[in-house]
């Protein structure tokens, strides 16, 4: 996902489909003529993304925003205290 390949312009003709697929899956295509690249399919969106110098992902990389959690009535833990009880979780003995 996020690569770039080079496809003939004969292979986009027989197999529109697949390639476009792939494009749908985050890829972007190159298609060539005669071994040299004519033109780009980008997936939506991908251009403006480039043009303002920002990677482009296959994924959603944009911050969600501040979460609304709700006051389930336990003790107001400070950060020290909450990171102390997360590097525990997962622990084993042994």
């Amino acid at each position: 996902m996020g690569s770039n390949r080079e496809i003939p312009l004969r292979e986009l003709n027989q197999q529109t489909s697949r390639v476009m697929a792939r494009v749908e899956a985050g890829e972007t295509v190159t298609i060539t003529k005669d071994g040299v690249p004519i033109g780009d399919i980008v997936p939506h969106g991908a251009r403006d993304r480039i043009r303002a110098g920002r990677p482009v992902y296959a994924f959603r990389t944009d911050e969600m925003g501040l979460l609304d959690l709700p006051d389930l009535g336990g003790p107001a833990l400070g950060d020290d205290e909450i990171d102390a009880t997360l590097r525990g979780m997962g622990a084993t003995d042994g």
